[in-house]
């Protein structure tokens, strides 16, 4: 590993001993699950909960290395994801129904059908939920553009990273449920890149908000490609090389990728 080497991680979903295991054979983090990874940068783009046994114990393994990393001039970064939205609503407004034309929906309906785990919930403190809640939306490291979700609808929320930033955060702040759903619902939507016009959509996105590539968590690559997790083995470049999705669907059997940036496809 070279200094200032830098790695991403897709959707971890309570896989907490998974992400350790990847991230150990990219020689980040030692036997002891303690920060090896010198002056690296390790992002990690949301969905730490839902639908694996331990998302508490993969949120406390990435703060941990965070800190451990901070000390040695590395970095451990990590965006918010719509499962990290869920986790937090229900938590906030549980079963209280949202004002809708569609029927009744909340939170913890929401959460259920989507694999939430009563564990996660049990685990979260009063630390963990202002840690998750002041997480970026989205950021620009180098010439990449990182996003959990593969939409457009983070530009609902401003023009800027910094804005969109700013006006997520003021809704997690806040306590208008309808404000909150909305910010879950955006982020469940997903292919904004995908098709003939996935390029130019792509494109837009960079010239908006900075970077040369887009990384994205939240779409499973198999879903993509029509083939199993299980077959999965690198991340999708996509959308004329503009567009690297890196969720290999580790809750169904595909790989926790760690995923070196700049990524360049293997042969």
């Amino acid at each position: 590993m070279m200094d200032g080497d830098m790695f991403v991680v897709g959707d971890v979903h309570g896989h907490r001993d998974e992400l350790a295991d990847a991230l150990r054979e990219r020689g980040l983090i030692d036997d002891a699950d303690d920060w090896s990874g010198g002056t690296a940068t390790l992002w990690f783009l949301g969905d730490f909960v839902d639908r694996g046994p331990d998302g508490i114990g993969a949120i406390e393994l990435v703060r941990e290395l965070q800190r451990q990393a901070a000390d040695v001039g590395g970095r451990v970064e990590t965006l918010l994801g719509n499962h990290e939205i869920l986790l937090l609503g229900v938590h906030r407004f549980g079963d209280r129904d949202v004002p809708s034309d569609f029927g009744p929906r909340s939170f913890a309906r929401s959460w259920e059908i989507n694999g939430g785990c009563q564990a996660d919930q049990d685990g979260l403190t009063d630390e963990l939920v202002e840690w998750l809640a002041t997480r970026p939306m989205l950021a620009c490291d180098g010439d990449h553009l990182l996003m959990h979700s593969d939409t457009l609808e983070y530009l609902e929320w401003g023009s800027s990273i910094e804005k969109i930033n700013e006006t997520v955060h003021d809704v997690l702040a806040g306590d208008d449920l309808s404000r909150w759903w909305d910010v879950w619902r955006r982020m469940t939507t997903r292919y904004a890149f995908r098709g003939p016009h996935g390029q130019d959509a792509a494109r837009a996105l960079l010239d908006e908000l900075g970077g040369e590539r887009i990384v994205h968590g939240h779409s499973v690559i198999a879903d993509q490609l029509g083939i199993h997790p299980v077959d999965i083995e690198q991340p999708y470049l996509y959308a004329g090389g503009r567009v690297l999705g890196i969720d290999a669907g580790l809750f169904a059997g595909g790989p926790c990728l760690v995923v070196p940036l700049p990524y360049v496809p293997e042969d």
